[in-house]
């Protein structure tokens, strides 16, 4: 089984549920198949870079799934079959991408890490040279 990530654009006038049930609607076909899915995420609403059907805005998806080549052609007949969708991309993810994701998602409780620097020490700097420059102007 290979590795893959898809990405696929929802038409905006959608509601949520029925968002939802599109994306089920792959999912299932998916699991059908023999995949596995690892990841899903839901991006949401967000603008285009260039007008597709007379649209600006789409729901973007993500999928990272475990699965054997022959289950991404039936999964993108699907895709092209389904007016719902109105662009989507899928990848074979290899070894360096696979590691990438794992760590991606691993990462994904938002935390951080390191510590941003306290901006007032910055500027406490700064102003120290402003000082140190200025005086020795007067000289």
């Amino acid at each position: 089984m290979n590795n893959y990530e898809t990405v696929f654009i929802l038409t905006p006038v959608l509601s949520d549920a029925q968002m939802k049930e599109a994306v089920d609607k792959f999912k299932v076909l998916l699991t059908d198949q023999g995949a596995e899915i690892v990841n899903e995420e839901n991006w949401g609403l967000r603008k285009l870079a260039y007008p597709i059907d007379k649209k600006n805005t789409g729901f973007y998806c993500f999928l990272e799934f475990k699965a054997e080549p022959t289950v991404i052609d039936r999964l993108e007949i699907n895709f092209r079959r389904d007016e719902r969708v109105i662009r989507f991309l899928t990848v074979k993810q290899d070894h360096f991408a696979f590691e990438y994701a794992e760590k991606r998602r691993n990462n994904k409780g938002g935390e951080k890490k390191q510590e941003p620097k306290p901006v007032q020490e910055d500027v406490a700097d700064v102003a120290d040279v402003v000082v140190e420059t200025e005086e020795a102007k007067e000289d």
